[in-house]
């Protein structure tokens, strides 16, 4: 019979470096020494078009970063300046290149129970509510916050109650989504947890897959990943959620679009309900729907019902997928 490559048994504290993932390559100085020419208009134009597609506001230190990450679009496409891809970009149209677009540009910076006191005070929140519990983390990047949720949620609720729990993981950028989906981790990126969380949500890599953990059938169960853009107007969810997690991307958005995100998870949100926020996000003065209630912890303020169905004969007629 052959052997399986993931094992069951503990996952033992490892200290030899395991490989990091790739990460974008440094700017070169001075525009002489690039490969493309990169004009001040050109950056300006990126700037325009991601904001319009995805609501992303780069700064002005964000242009090396911008020149680094889609100069490799460039080669890949064997086009020879950023006017003429941002020219194919618009006149064609492409989902597919848009989205590669989009990928280049975005930030995907995570890890497994990042910003922790978070989590215990998610823990005491579920255990609390009626049944069954659901959770939106509305930038999953490559997976590690949804998993981190869905093993508190375990904890908090005990197997049997948490198998009616759910997870809704949502990002904008689909390769991420794709590392998400398949759960698999260098060690290294989890040898900071408990032995007891290894052994329980974990399985150890063997042959191939040395080095690497990946989560268990039953965590991976409780989580949907789906590709969503927080600018659209009409997120098509039609569930409520006892909490939503919004980490550390509404500090890419300028303040009229985190109002409109905001506005569009107030009928998300249960009565009583969580917000979760990044540690340099405040949404004290962008919204009145929610009020802070602990350290970047926000809860609804309103009968969530009822604005759902004023939020619904307000969109009534919106084009969905269409970036506000």
């Amino acid at each position: 019979m052959r052997r399986s490559l993931w094992q069951t048994e503990n996952i033992m504290m490892a200290t030899r470096a395991q490989p990091r993932p790739e990460r974008a390559e440094p700017a070169k100085p001075g525009e002489q020494a690039r490969d493309f020419e990169f004009t001040s208009a050109d950056f300006a134009r990126i700037r325009e078009l991601i904001h319009r597609s995805a609501g992303i506001s780069l700064s002005d230190h964000k242009r090396d970063m911008a020149y680094s990450r889609l100069a490799r679009r460039l080669r890949a496409r064997g086009i020879d300046s950023f006017r003429q891809y941002l020219d194919l970009l618009e006149s064609d149209n492409d989902p597919a290149e848009w989205e590669a677009f989009t990928n280049a540009l975005t930030t995907n910076l995570t890890a497994f129970f990042r910003e922790a006191h978070h989590f215990p005070i998610l823990a005491d929140f579920v255990a609390r509510r009626p049944g069954p519990v659901s959770v939106w983390c509305s930038a999953a990047s490559t997976g590690e916050e949804p998993y981190s949720i869905a093993m508190t949620l375990i904890e908090a609720l005990g197997d049997q109650a948490a198998r009616q729990a759910s997870v809704l993981a949502t990002d904008i950028d689909t390769q991420v989504l794709a590392k998400g989906e398949a759960g698999m981790y260098q060690f290294d990126q989890v040898k900071h947890l408990s032995q007891e969380r290894l052994k329980r949500f974990f399985l150890k890599g063997t042959g191939a897959h040395a080095g690497m953990v990946k989560v268990r059938p039953e965590l991976r169960a409780m989580i949907r990943f789906e590709q969503l853009n927080l600018t659209e107007r009409d997120y098509r969810l039609n569930t409520q959620f006892d909490a939503i997690f919004c980490r550390n991307v509404m500090i890419y958005f300028d303040k009229p679009t985190q109002g409109q995100v905001l506005s569009r998870f107030e009928p998300l949100v249960k009565p009583g309900g969580l917000l979760f926020a990044g540690h340099s996000e405040n949404f004290t003065y962008v919204t009145q729907a929610f009020r802070l209630r602990g350290q970047t912890v926000y809860e609804l303020t309103r009968d969530a019902g009822a604005t759902r169905t004023a939020h619904r004969a307000a969109s009534h007629g919106a084009t969905s997928g269409v970036p506000a």
